[in-house]
């Protein structure tokens, strides 16, 4: 049970970002100051402070949030990297080709992203106006300069060179911005990471659950570090957060999905919902059809592949594998991880996309747009805390194992050595929780470590959103969505089934992808924004 007054912003919060944003919005970067309400009445006392930094994190939680923050952004994020698909083809339409400068998501990430950066800048333009305790001040200016640095990082990546506005700006100046290269918007993060972490604490008391903490703020500098294959450095940053002796992982898995994990002490960040008071309808898009929810999302069968045996082999290396029975003797986290038909029981009920019943989530119901799968990971069990429109769950964004795979991946690229002593360290007590169990990595030959440890990651932080910036890093992007996809195994007999295509194996022949490799590695800018400044330049092919 939540034990914090959820740091999402609530009824008061909203007033503030709405009066923040009261004016005629001409432009995404169109902030207009709270001069134009009454700063000398609000900027005041430490509960204006907190106030206004509840209006910096909050991020929506309805239906059209996309941005770096919610659930429903990172699975969709997570899926456009080859991990599954969607009802209404929102990661196919970034990796099919058809991505261009008026598809809405493209808009939605863009504009969200500098809406909460613009709250950043009202908040640090103006929190030198409280009077209040000034150890508590700089924390909270450590925790806006950390967002701030997240959004540009993130924008960067899937953008590329972007507009660096570091102060509030008058229709004219939004109006007549530049993008600016993306090193330099990255140095810029790197430096404002740096300063944040400084100023804030290791670790926060479960009534600050969901606030920045050093640790977290070192971990977005470590993606950053990494994406700029800076290995030695994004090494020493991972490494700080290892010694601070205060993160685990957690000898749970799929509770830390849940609340029942929402305090694990493996989560160093979560975006924060309240059931009843705050909630997302996630769940909604999660659920199958027997429950109640839409299953809006399709896991393809290629992400169900990378999950190995329980030996610790690859299915196509493991004789524990059956090809007849493809779902005996895996990882365990594939249970936790997807819904299987005929396989998965839920709430009393086992879950079936069999074709041919007349069961809600049969695969005929949906020909072409559900893969027969469906996403585990992030289903309530207990029906009290988690319903269709009402659920309170957290969703992760860092937890401990990232930062444990990370700093193997970094020590790896670096050059510096790997030995047992590190493997055991990292990935093997990833591997090892007793909710999963899996044996231990033992080679530190560079190819076949690097292969597992992409693996892992795949499978570990499958729907949270880190697949997408992996595969970008690693230049794979392209290759990963240039392909087939199948879905749910159909049949053992092949070559006699008729009643939906099928591959060789027996799998339902679900999607295909064509990324334009060379363009769709950056997102184009939005093509509302350029009508607005024409000094707005546009990625290449756009």
């Amino acid at each position: 049970m939540k034990m914090q007054l959820s740091i999402r912003v609530l009824s008061l919060g909203f007033v503030f970002s709405s009066i923040l944003f009261s004016g005629c919005k001409k432009d995404i970067l169109d902030k207009q100051p709270l001069s134009s309400v009454s700063d000398a009445t609000f900027w005041r006392t430490a509960n204006d402070a907190t106030l206004a930094l509840n209006g910096v994190y909050d991020t929506g939680n309805g239906y059209t949030n996309y941005n770096f923050w919610s659930g429903l952004s990172m699975i969709n994020l997570d899926l456009a990297a080859g991990n599954g698909s969607e009802k209404e083809m929102i990661p196919d339409q970034f990796t099919n080709g058809s991505l261009n400068p008026s598809y809405y998501f493209v808009g939605a990430f863009y504009s969200q992203t500098y809406n909460q950066i613009g709250r950043c800048n009202n908040f640090l333009a103006n929190i030198g106006k409280v009077t209040m305790d000034e150890s508590q001040k700089k924390v909270m200016i450590g925790e806006v300069r950390a967002i701030r640095a997240y959004d540009y990082f993130n924008l960067a990546l899937y953008f590329g060179d972007v507009p660096l506005v570091e102060k509030l700006l008058t229709v004219d100046e939004a109006n007549s911005v530049t993008r600016t290269p993306k090193a330099q918007v990255w140095a810029f993060c790197e430096s404002e990471l740096k300063a944040a972490a400084a100023a804030l604490p290791v670790s926060v008391p479960d009534a600050r659950n969901g606030h920045l903490t050093s640790a977290a703020t070192l971990a977005i500098l470590g993606r950053l570090q990494m994406a700029q294959k800076k290995w030695t450095d994004a090494a020493a940053t991972y490494k700080t957060i290892i010694d601070y002796n205060y993160y685990i992982v957690d000898s749970r898995y799929r509770e830390l999905f849940l609340n029942a994990g929402e305090l694990s002490r493996e989560t160093l960040l979560a975006q924060q919902y309240m059931q009843n008071s705050y909630d997302h309808a996630l769940f909604q898009y999660l659920t199958p059809e027997t429950w109640g929810g839409w299953h809006q999302f399709s896991p393809f069968n290629e992400l169900v592949k990378e999950f190995e045996c329980t030996d610790g082999k690859t299915i196509d290396q493991s004789p524990l594998y059956d090809k007849n029975n493809p779902y005996n003797n895996r990882d365990p986290r594939l249970d936790l991880t997807v819904m299987i038909s005929d396989r998965t029981v839920f709430r009393g009920r086992t879950y079936t996309a069999r074709p041919g019943t007349t069961l809600p989530d049969r695969l005929d119901q949906y020909p072409g747009v559900w893969s027969g799968y469906a996403i585990y990971k992030f289903l309530e069990d207990d029906p009290t805390l988690g319903s269709v429109s009402n659920d309170g769950n957290n969703f992760p964004l860092i937890r401990y194992p990232e930062v444990l795979l990370s700093y193997l991946e970094s020590r790896l690229e670096s050059g510096s050595g790997v030995d047992q002593t590190l493997l055991d360290a990292t990935i093997n007590k990833v591997r090892g929780r007793a909710a999963v169990r899996m044996p231990a990595v033992t080679t530190t030959d560079p190819s076949a470590l690097r292969a597992i440890i992409r693996r892992e990651r795949r499978v570990e932080f499958a729907f949270e959103g880190l697949r997408y910036f992996d595969c970008l890093r690693w230049g794979i992007i392209g290759s990963e969505n240039n392909k087939q996809f199948t879905g749910m195994k159909l049949t053992n007999n092949p070559s006699t089934y008729t009643a939906f295509p099928v591959d060789a194996d027996g799998y339902y022949i679900y999607k295909k992808r064509s990324f334009i490799t060379g363009k769709n590695e950056l997102w184009p800018i939005p093509q509302s924004e350029r009508d607005l400044n024409k000094n707005l330049t546009q990625n290449p092919g756009y």
